[in-house]
């Protein structure tokens, strides 16, 4: 058989094959099949049902591998590109076979023209044109042969492209299984040791378990006797509760009778002493007859009782009808010596003074920390009214104590004999709540606080740092004070 080169349907097309009428109609774009009949006519064969061409083919295999795409798994959709560029292998060797089957009709043809054109000069008549019939339809079927051929190395070539496709895409796939396979093995070893260490830590509890179990036996122990303890103050607060309100009761029914007893025996009293015998609260000198004389004509001077009444110690500054106690007044009766004209009046509480419920434990707990803050309004400075209210802090710290407003320090001293500080003298009923400060000589301040509890807390906490903490005399108030 004779070789041909791809050139060869449009050399012929050019050279050979001469130009076809423009009234020659095709009935489709593909190689027709036909017969020949009676007198050399060539007769269409019946159809053939509808073939579809390759590029169609390719186009749906195609648009069905990437609708699945979607659904498959990683190692099916490896799976699927294999057989993808297996067909694309197949569907390029089927382009091949066609090629050369379009070579061959490409030759059949030319020598089928020559062959007529040699018959077409040995006939004439009716048989010459029949010829030059038959030379026509050759003619038509070459052109649709070269036309053919075109879509066919069209489609070879869209064939390779998608091959070429199909096989990264499977070396992708592949590689994406691979990444998977490593990750699912790394995950597996990860949760293998996971596994292994907590077998480890459960036989380590297990083993540690039976060592600490006497250890957990007395932690036990321990939280149920702090539950208990925790209940137990939580008894002794009210207890304290109950106390202050019996005291209360106690004080006012002393009163009651105290004044019955000198209405029986017929006592004149011009003043009596108005207030409860507690810290907290003030005391205050008022007068209760028409005849008594007034208390800013009169020398006012309180004292301090013990209990039993045999030792009497002057209070220093303690000169006004109204006195705030302070935690060195618990335990101790109060007594108050008006004199008038060259007459002298003594009035005394009824009851030794009343420490105040939980104070001590507050205070206690304040000593365990390092330095401690109170806010302050300073009233007074040097025995004159401050002009501002502004907020000022006090810190009572080990060593020394300090006022200070934002970061300006007012006074800053440590512990000394030339320091006072002690509850204020008069001021009516804010007495309770205030304090009189000497930081040193020359320098004095009058410092009110948000509450009575702080303010005596603040002095117990001073005198306790100042000076050696001697034994706890009742509610754990310290009997020493800075002088």
């Amino acid at each position: 058989m004779t070789r041909v080169t791809r050139d060869f349907g449009d050399t012929m097309q050019k050279d050979a094959v001469p130009a076809v009428s423009a009234d020659v109609a095709f009935a489709s774009s593909r190689f027709p099949n036909y017969k020949i009949g009676a007198n050399n006519q060539i007769v269409d064969a019946k159809d053939s049902p509808k073939v579809l061409s390759m590029k169609e083919v390719v186009a749906r295999e195609t648009a069905l591998l990437l609708e699945q795409q979607k659904r498959l798994s990683v190692r099916d959709l490896a799976n699927k590109f294999e057989k993808g560029l297996a067909a694309a292998a197949k569907l390029s060797e089927e382009a091949r076979l066609r090629e050369a089957a379009s070579l061959e009709k490409h030759v059949l043809l030319k020598k089928l023209r020559d062959a007529l054109e040699s018959l077409k000069g040995r006939v004439a008549g009716r048989n010459k044109d029949d010829v030059e019939e038959a030379i026509a339809m050759v003619e038509a079927l070459a052109v649709q042969l070269t036309h053919r051929e075109g879509e066919l190395i069209q489609e070879k070539a869209e064939v390779k492209k998608l091959a070429n496709f199909l096989k990264q895409a499977s070396e992708d796939a592949k590689k994406l299984v691979d990444g998977e396979r490593a990750y699912a093995r790394a995950e597996i070893e990860s949760a293998r040791a996971a596994v292994q260490r907590v077998e480890e830590a459960i036989q380590e509890h297990e083993r540690g378990s039976r060592a600490s179990g006497k250890q957990r036996l007395e932690g036990s122990k321990c939280c149920i006797s702090q539950v208990r303890f925790m209940d137990m103050e939580h008894e002794i607060r009210a207890l304290r509760i109950q106390l202050a309100e019996k005291s209360k009761r106690s004080l006012q029914l002393q009163k009651e009778l105290a004044r019955s007893m000198r209405a029986e025996q017929s006592i004149f009293q011009l003043f009596e002493l108005d207030g409860t015998e507690a810290l907290g609260s003030c005391l205050r000198i008022n007068p209760c007859s028409d005849n008594a004389p007034e208390l800013s004509k009169c020398s006012i001077q309180w004292y301090r009782l013990s209990s039993d009444g045999g030792k009497k110690e002057l209070i220093s500054g303690a000169t006004k009808p109204v006195y705030a106690p302070e935690p060195f007044d618990v335990g101790r009766v109060l007594q108050a010596e008006i004199i008038s004209d060259g007459q002298q009046f003594s009035l005394s509480s009824a009851c030794p003074i009343d420490p105040a419920a939980g104070l001590g434990s507050y205070v206690e707990a304040l000593v365990r920390k390092h330095d401690v803050e109170f806010n302050v309004i300073v009233t007074q400075t040097n025995g004159v009214d401050h002009p501002s209210e502004s907020i000022h802090v006090l810190h009572v710290g080990k060593m020394r104590i300090k006022l200070r407003k934002g970061k300006s320090t007012n006074a800053k001293e440590y512990y000394s004999t030339s320091m006072q500080l002690c509850g204020v003298r008069g001021g009516g009923n804010a007495a309770a709540q205030a304090l009189f400060w000497q930081a040193k000589k020359g320098l004095s301040f009058v410092l009110a606080f948000e509450s009575a509890r702080e303010r005596n807390a603040a002095i117990m906490l001073a005198r306790s740092v100042a000076y050696p903490p001697p034994p706890a005399n009742g509610d754990g108030l310290q009997s020493s004070q800075i002088s």
